[in-house]
């Protein structure tokens, strides 16, 4: 009693650490590298979007930069108009003396002012005609010069259209050229956006997913915890019940031994604090014990099992308690299957121990061997009803003492074996 006491404290103290675990696993809350990573991610479709745009647009700014958004062919056109009205009002003799000064400082005013001819270098280099060779012309004033500058005059005006034209062509194709990469830039940022909205939907699903497989997988502790402290519990209450009736200090001593075991044994199946290492991902309690007193045990109690071990110690590292729980299931899974005998054996098979039961019911057809090891699969009827854990759990244990468990038909054909051999322990916390 003092044992479970004892570990029942234990378990208490591991319980409350768990949940403080826990709590300060919540207070940390969220990683700071996942919200910056996700933070990131959620801006990176805007901030792709504006280095795009000021990368396709750039070409087009500069392009209007380069040639002048302001530029305009009128001043050009009002030099050739000012110049060829004065050459005309010079022919002209109705033109009254008096006004053809003003007509011929107009003209040679609007030669003389350079500023106002847009891009004039640029349109110079597309031909010979020049603004400084029409203000030459026009300041020897003769008829011959006035109409040579106003044929200078057209030909540079005819520069400036043709450097418009081409300025044109050029500002078409930047802004087709911007069209076609915002086009490109608006597609590139809806996949990217796209891409981002598959990926929080896989990470949702994902976290579904593994909520829902955490989830299972505490339904399945839960049941393999609530299949395993049946007997204990049975045993428990069967004790408790003789308790009244006994009539000797040797059968209350007898009963109190099997009360404080059943106690021990729910204390070991029922740690909340361990289901996982208890029952899913197993770690083992391993101490190098004599295996014969866990197979001697299960045909204590008399009745249709019996037990045959060697004379001799057979000592290996298990986990008592796994251990006892295998013989356990594998003993109730045979009193399902048959009213006949169980026999139990334990004897070394290639220097590991095997631990052997038989029954004498129907026996499994080869192709359902497998199948029963499954969580919730059952054999053929038995005798009474079970949930189809035993076989699985006892799988499990095995494997995690580094053996195996197998069914096989008796040579004489009646019934079925189950054969448990031990090896060396996978992941174990040794025990002194």
């Amino acid at each position: 009693m003092s044992r479970a006491r004892s570990q029942s404290r234990e378990r208490r103290t591991a319980v409350g650490e768990r949940r403080a675990a826990v709590g300060q696993d919540r207070a940390k809350g969220v990683p700071r590298a996942v919200t910056v990573r996700e933070v990131v991610l959620a801006g990176l479709p805007a901030v792709l979007t504006v280095v795009l745009l000021l990368m396709v647009t750039r070409p087009a700014y500069t392009q209007l930069l380069e040639n002048d958004s302001g530029w305009s062919p009128y001043a050009y056109q009002g030099l050739v108009q000012d110049i060829l009205g004065y050459q005309v009002a010079r022919l002209d003799p109705q033109q009254p003396a008096a006004d053809l000064p003003d007509v011929r400082e107009r003209a040679r005013s609007s030669a003389q002012n350079p500023g106002q001819f847009a891009a004039l270098d640029k349109v110079e280099s597309y031909g010979d005609a020049r603004l400084e060779e029409v203000n030459r012309l026009l300041e020897q004033d003769t008829a011959e010069s006035v109409a040579a500058a106003g044929a200078e005059a057209v030909a540079l005006n005819s520069q400036a259209n043709n450097y418009g034209q081409e300025t044109g062509v050029e500002y078409f194709k930047a802004f087709s050229d911007m069209r076609s990469a915002l086009i490109g830039t608006a597609v590139l940022t809806g996949l990217l956006s796209m891409l981002l909205t598959v990926r929080a939907l896989w990470l949702w699903r994902s976290e579904r997913e593994r909520r829902s497989l955490r989830e299972a997988r505490q339904r399945e502790a839960l049941n393999l915890a609530s299949h395993e402290l049946r007997r204990p519990l049975q045993s428990l209450m069967l004790a408790s019940d003789l308790m009244r009736h006994a009539e000797t200090p040797e059968q209350r001593q007898h009963l109190l031994t099997l009360i404080e075991d059943s106690a021990s044994q729910l204390a070991s199946r029922a740690d909340l604090s361990r289901l996982n290492d208890l029952y899913l991902d197993v770690t083992l309690k391993v101490t190098r014990t004599d295996l014969r007193p866990l197979v001697r045990r299960a045909a204590e109690t008399g009745g249709r099992v019996t037990a045959s071990v060697p004379d001799l110690p057979l000592l290996w590292p298990v986990d008592i308690n796994r251990t006892r729980q295998v013989i356990e299931n594998l003993v109730e899974n045979a009193l399902k299957y048959t009213d006949g005998p169980v026999q139990l054996t334990l004897n070394e098979q290639g220097g590991q121990p095997e631990i052997a039961v038989r029954d004498f019911g129907p026996g499994i057809a080869p192709e359902l061997r497998e199948r029963v090891f499954l969580a919730y699969e059952r054999g053929p009827r038995g005798l009474t009803e079970g949930h189809g854990l035993g076989l699985s759990l006892v799988r499990r244990y095995a494997r995690a003492h580094g053996g195996d468990v197998t069914l096989h038909t008796p040579e004489d054909g009646a019934g079925t074996v189950v054969r448990v051999r031990f090896g060396v322990p996978l992941i174990a916390e040794q025990v002194r």
